[in-house]
């Protein structure tokens, strides 16, 4: 009996895998013009920090955490969102005190328990990015323009910035009193879960998916007309700055996230390309979170990206697949062992070269080299070894040149440069 993967944990196959490749390239590219360095933080955490940070009564903390005791009978989950375990670290190692770390971004898996379907998994990845410090509206509209110039240079061109605001702690709590009073008189239109939670977490329900739920908060009170003076003030600075930018936008004021730490800001990038997975990127302030975690006052803003999601909106036809530079057909042993040497002088000069270790027949290699997608070919024999020279054939049309061996390296080099590669 075989062993298979686990369900919603999938594996990213070799021909799956320029696309990711392409998409962390670009971010890595794009963040570091923006300030934005690395980190890396562990896949696991003490589940006390997602239940500070996120919430106790959100769908990620009751329903959907990977939470288990370790042998020291200690209570750990896998991550299941990025924006906590690096604000742990920033607190941890101090890095307030390092002027070079208040702009971060990281990349890797999270885990949350919930049914798969297309672009969702229970391991899925994120690329996500942190802004710590700055209370300006501007940051918060050089995040939404960073954010604008990813989905431009990866050719992601069906998505729309939708963007709210959730208020502080000095407004939130009369708008979440009006919403109570309101999900009040309309209990029956509620599911179960919504009933449940309506005064504990009532924002939660105008997210609700469920088409009761929908209907009965269509003419729910608008965050938006609660704002402070405060709030209100740098939710239209964000708007005129982003307008300055050229950033386009919509106003959700129905968008409320699902995280409890968000304050003011809150944004989402929409696509109508994923079915209901419509959200391939979102985020917001969360100006308490770092207090609240132990560390110092700070304000922040950050995103995060879904990986899988991207993948499958990236035009496929436009990423460069990694293919052979040179395949070396080696007829007999003689040639083989030659070619295995010469093989790895190119590898040594970053030459992508690739050979049959097998014996086949030349017909059999040109084959291979052709299934490989190799750009060139040389076929090596006696013949060549004795004369030090062979034929460089160009697959795309069948064209070939004499060379020496003892200069392959630099006239591969100058080929794929004609080529454009």
């Amino acid at each position: 009996m075989s062993i298979t993967g686990i369900k919603g944990m999938n594996d990213i196959l070799p021909q799956e895998i320029a696309a990711w490749q392409f998409l962390e390239q670009q971010a890595r590219q794009i963040f570091r013009t923006y300030g934005y360095k690395e980190i890396r933080v562990p896949v696991v955490e003490k589940t006390e920090l997602f239940c500070r940070s996120i919430g106790e009564t959100t769908d990620i903390v009751e329903k959907e955490m990977y939470t288990f005791e370790d042998k020291g009978n200690n209570s750990i989950t896998l991550r299941p969102e990025g924006t906590a375990p690096v604000m742990r670290s920033f607190i941890q190692h101090k890095l307030y005190n390092e002027a070079n770390s208040s702009k971060l971004y990281y990349m890797g898996p999270m885990f949350r328990y919930e049914r798969p379907q297309k672009g969702r998994y229970r391991q899925f990845h994120q690329i996500g990015a942190e802004a710590i410090g700055e209370n300006d509206p501007r940051i918060d509209a050089q995040v939404l323009a960073m954010l604008s110039h990813f989905f431009e240079a990866v050719g992601i061109t069906n998505v729309s910035l939708q963007i709210n605001s959730l208020g502080c702690t000095a407004c939130r709590p009369e708008y979440r009193a009006a919403l109570i009073e309101f999900l009040t008189q309309r209990l029956d239109s509620l599911c179960d879960d919504c009933k449940r939670r309506y005064t504990s977490n009532p924002l939660r329900v105008l997210d609700c998916k469920a088409a009761g739920c929908k209907e009965a908060t269509l003419q729910a009170p608008s965050v938006l007309e609660h704002l402070c003076q405060e709030c209100d003030q740098h939710f239209s600075t964000l708007q005129h700055h982003l307008h300055a930018l050229k950033v386009e936008f919509e106003i959700n004021s129905r968008m409320v996230r699902g995280l409890d730490y968000y304050t003011k800001t809150t944004f989402e990038m929409i696509t109508t390309a994923l079915g209901s997975q419509n959200a391939v990127a979102a985020g917001g302030r969360y100006d308490g979170l770092i207090k609240d975690l132990g560390g110092p006052e700070l304000p922040g803003i950050g995103f995060a990206m879904g990986v899988e999601r991207l993948a499958l909106l990236l035009d496929q036809d436009k990423l460069q697949i990694e293919v052979p530079q040179l395949f070396i057909a080696a007829l007999g042993e003689r040639a083989q062992n030659e070619g295995f040497i010469l093989l790895n002088h190119l590898q040594r000069q970053n030459v992508y070269a690739h050979m049959d270790f097998s014996g086949k027949s030349l017909k059999a290699q040109m084959r291979l080299a052709n299934k490989l997608g190799s750009i060139f070919t040389l076929v090596l024999g006696d013949n060549e070894l004795d004369t030090a020279t062979a034929k460089l054939k160009r697959m795309a049309d069948g064209t070939e040149q004499e060379i020496k061996l003892d200069t392959l390296a630099s006239t591969i080099a100058a080929a794929l440069d004609a080529e454009g590669i």
